[in-house]
């Protein structure tokens, strides 16, 4: 049998050099051996089509076996089985041979990786996690216990099987540079998260985002009170050092168990703590600016209690910084932010109220 000139050279070149589906032609050319052969008995034979097909699985598989009514072949039958065995060595084998030269080659593994990238382009208000470390999985663990959508970026090979065992997606890839950070979808994410285990890398990624995102929550993680100042400095919103924030949580269990016992309970519950930020355009703000909370009632209205506001930079530079437990005298300002407790529903309806006097809510755009 002759093959058509360029046939065979086509089947032996590289996956890269052929078309944009190399899996495409093999798997063509073995269903249409299939389905031919099977017709080929359907008019020899006259078998139902399930006796066709099971024939011809049985001759390319080798197994040879056939039950009573297909152990009997005509001899127009003999000839179809003859066709379908040589053309079977030629398929199949080619078949095989492409498919295995495609898994050498990455194309598999690449594949995957750009179903990942077109999914990661659809995500928003999502976290970006950077570093799968010890601290890196605790972090992915409560944000999974929130329902949060995360994505990990990470490094090393070992780090990201381990995400993705946790069914974490992970983009394989360099933090610190801008393309990949770009690539997370940093000017959509809700948050960014830098838990690398080296200070100067999470200087890096901070530098980054803040250049890329100047909108974007940065949270990062520090080993030193120094590297916290340049993490700051940096543009980092939050600067958490793992050793202080144990210490601190140790003191505190020490001091005030029944606190500390309170807020675990409230992080395994329906109930919620959330942050709310004005907008600093008080046109945007309308009716609202200067209305107290008494006048606006939204505790009753709403069923979500206001925990704490902070003031904006002009009065935070004045000593008023953080205003806790604020009574209904306290009013609301251009670029003030509020803490809200409440469950989803009553954080939704106190959404609801404020309306367009919101830019942000829980670090994601309103």
């Amino acid at each position: 049998m002759r093959w058509p000139q360029g046939w065979l050279a086509r089947w032996r070149r590289p996956p890269s050099s052929r078309s944009r589906l190399p899996w495409l032609l093999p798997i063509l050319a073995l269903g249409g051996l299939v389905n031919l052969a099977a017709s080929l008995y359907k008019f020899t034979e006259g078998w139902d089509w399930g006796d066709c097909y099971w024939m011809v699985l049985i001759t390319l598989s080798t197994l040879g076996f056939s039950d009573s009514h297909t152990n009997v072949l005509t001899a127009a039958g003999r000839v179809v089985t003859a066709f379908l065995i040589a053309g079977g060595l030629v398929v199949v084998q080619l078949t095989i041979r492409s498919l295995l030269g495609l898994a050498e080659s990455g194309y598999f593994r690449r594949l995957r990786d750009r179903r990942l990238r077109r999914w990661i382009k659809r995500m928003n208000n999502h976290v970006i996690l950077c570093g799968y470390g010890r601290i890196g999985r605790e972090i992915a663990e409560q944000l999974n216990r929130e329902g949060v959508r995360l994505l990990v970026i990470e490094t090393d090979q070992a780090s990201k099987e381990a995400a993705e065992e946790r069914g974490l997606p992970v983009l394989l890839a360099d933090a610190t540079l801008d393309e990949t950070l770009m690539e997370a979808g940093i000017q959509h994410c809700r948050s960014l998260v830098a838990a690398l285990s080296s200070n100067a890398a999470n200087l890096y990624v901070v530098l980054s985002a803040r250049g890329l995102a100047p909108g974007c929550r940065l949270i990062a993680r520090a080993d030193s009170e120094e590297a916290a100042r340049k993490l700051r400095l940096a543009g980092a919103d939050q600067v958490v050092s793992p050793y202080v924030a144990g210490g601190r949580t140790m003191a505190a269990t020490a001091l005030r168990p029944l606190a500390v016992s309170f807020m675990e309970l409230l992080a395994g519950s329906e109930c919620e703590v959330e942050e709310f930020q004005l907008s600093s355009d008080p046109k945007r703000l309308g009716e609202l600016q200067g209305a107290s909370l008494e006048d606006l009632h939204l505790r009753r209205r709403s069923g979500a209690l206001v925990l704490a506001v902070r003031n904006p930079k002009r009065e935070v530079m004045e000593g008023q910084s953080l205003i806790a437990n604020p009574g209904g005298h306290v009013r609301l300002e251009p670029g003030q932010l509020l803490v809200v407790m409440g469950s989803q529903e009553q954080l939704s309806q106190l959404r609801d109220l404020l309306g367009d006097a919101l830019v942000d809510v829980g670090g994601m755009p309103a």
